[in-house]
C-alpha cells in the first residue's frame, strides 16, 4: 500500500477539521471539527504504523489511547456545552466571552466592586415625606382629579 493515499485524505480531514473550528460559531460544530481532526491523527499513525512494519504495533497501540482521549473529550466537552446553553440559552461560541459572571456596566469607584444599591445616582420617581401620617402609600397613590 502506498502511503500517499491516507496520507492525502488525513491532510484533507485535518483542514476541514480546522476550517470547522475557525469558521463555526456552534459549540456542538467545533467539537466535531476537533474530533475530525483527531481521526486524521488515527489514519496517519495507522498509516505509518502499517507502511513501518512496525513488530510493536505503536501505532495502533497510540490510536487506541487518543480514541479514549477523544471519548472523554466529547463527553466533558459536551457537558459543559449542555450546561452553558442551559444558563445561558445559547451554544454559539462568539457571544460566550465570559462564563463565570456577566460583565459589570460601570465601575463607579474604581475599586473593581459594583456599586451599592442606590448610589447609581437616580432619585426615587416619588419623594416620601417623613412627618406624612399616611405614609409612603399617600404619595404614592395618584391625586383625584
Amino acid at each position: 500500500m502506498h502511503l500517499v493515499y491516507p496520507a492525502v485524505l488525513a491532510v484533507l480531514l485535518f483542514c476541514t477539521g480546522v476550517y470547522g473550528v475557525l469558521a463555526r460559531r456552534n459549540a456542538i460544530l467545533v467539537l466535531m471539527s476537533v474530533e475530525l481532526m483527531l481521526n486524521a491523527v488515527n489514519l496517519n499513525l495507522v498509516a505509518f504504523d502499517a507502511w513501518l512494519r512496525d513488530t510493536l504495533h505503536a501505532g495502533q497501540a497510540l490510536t487506541l489511547f487518543v480514541i479514549a482521549v477523544a471519548a472523554a473529550e466529547i463527553g466533558i466537552g459536551l457537558a459543559i456545552v449542555l450546561m452553558v446553553y442551559r444558563a445561558r440559552g445559547t451554544a454559539d461560541v462568539d457571544r460566550l466571552r465570559d462564563t463565570s459572571e456577566p460583565a459589570m456596566d460601570h465601575d463607579p469607584d474604581g475599586t473593581g466592586r459594583p456599586a451599592p444599591a442606590g448610589a447609581g445616582g437616580t432619585a426615587p420617581a416619588h419623594p416620601v415625606d417623613p412627618d406624612d401620617p399616611a405614609g409612603p402609600a399617600a404619595t404614592n397613590a395618584e391625586a383625584p382629579a
